[in-house]
């Protein structure tokens, strides 16, 4: 497939798509314990960012690519919280990153949970577009330093993003998993940001960051 065709350009994404769906399957369905799978997981990530034609990182500075940066696992931050159904809320244009209109969401519910001795919680997001999907993306207390401003995702199963439910039905919020937008890596893409609603005033020390400290680990 040649990056200047644009046939090959789309089923290039579709392949992206198809084979972020299938690591989020595995995920779900590994049962080791929390770090093995999480080095297993950022492994798989790491070289389909670094292979793959639809990366968003850009073909000019792929060849130096490293792998992404991550803090390390933190077993405290995976965490679990009930869906608090919010029936009647309205659609709401979630902010982009580029240009254009905001993206079309509802909130569906809260997740109520705790980061230590702090109380948090998230608005959960369904996309009103074709094929819908959860949607949780989020600030915290490492955005704009640590991590990007513009937030990261726990959610987004519309892109395969979907780290399942448990046997009661509570949504994993498993914050090892936490990952940065598109737009990080290249403006051109144009991504949804998280919502005001949605920022955090604790440091969420877990999953992507933008650079590797003395002591963290990459995969």
């Amino acid at each position: 497939m040649t990056p200047a065709d644009p046939l090959s350009e789309h089923l290039a994404l579709a392949d992206w798509r198809r084979r972020v769906h299938a690591m989020y399957a595995a995920l779900r369905a590994d049962e080791r314990p929390g770090p093995m799978r999480a080095v297993a997981f950022r492994a798989a990530k790491d070289r389909l960012v670094a292979e793959h034609p639809s990366s968003p990182v850009p073909t000019t500075v792929r060849r130096d690519f490293r792998g992404l940066a991550y803090w390390r696992h933190a077993d405290d931050l995976i965490l679990r919280a009930t869906l608090e159904p919010d029936p009647g809320a309205p659609a709401i244009g979630v902010p982009r990153s580029g240009e254009g209109l905001g993206i079309p969401f509802r909130r569906i519910g809260w997740v109520s949970f705790r980061v230590g001795d702090t109380a948090c919680r998230l608005s959960v997001f369904w996309l009103e577009e074709y094929a819908g999907g959860i949607f949780i993306p989020f600030r915290d207390g490492t955005s704009g330093s640590t991590s990007y401003g513009g937030g990261r995702y726990l959610w987004d199963s519309a892109k395969g993003a979907d780290l399942g439910t448990t046997d009661d039905g509570k949504l994993v919020l498993d914050f090892n998993y936490a990952y940065h937008p598109s737009c990080v890596f290249d403006p051109r893409w144009s991504c949804p940001l998280a919502p005001q609603e949605n920022w955090l005033d604790v440091p969420i020390q877990a999953g992507e960051r933008l650079d590797r400290a003395a002591g963290e680990e990459a995969a």
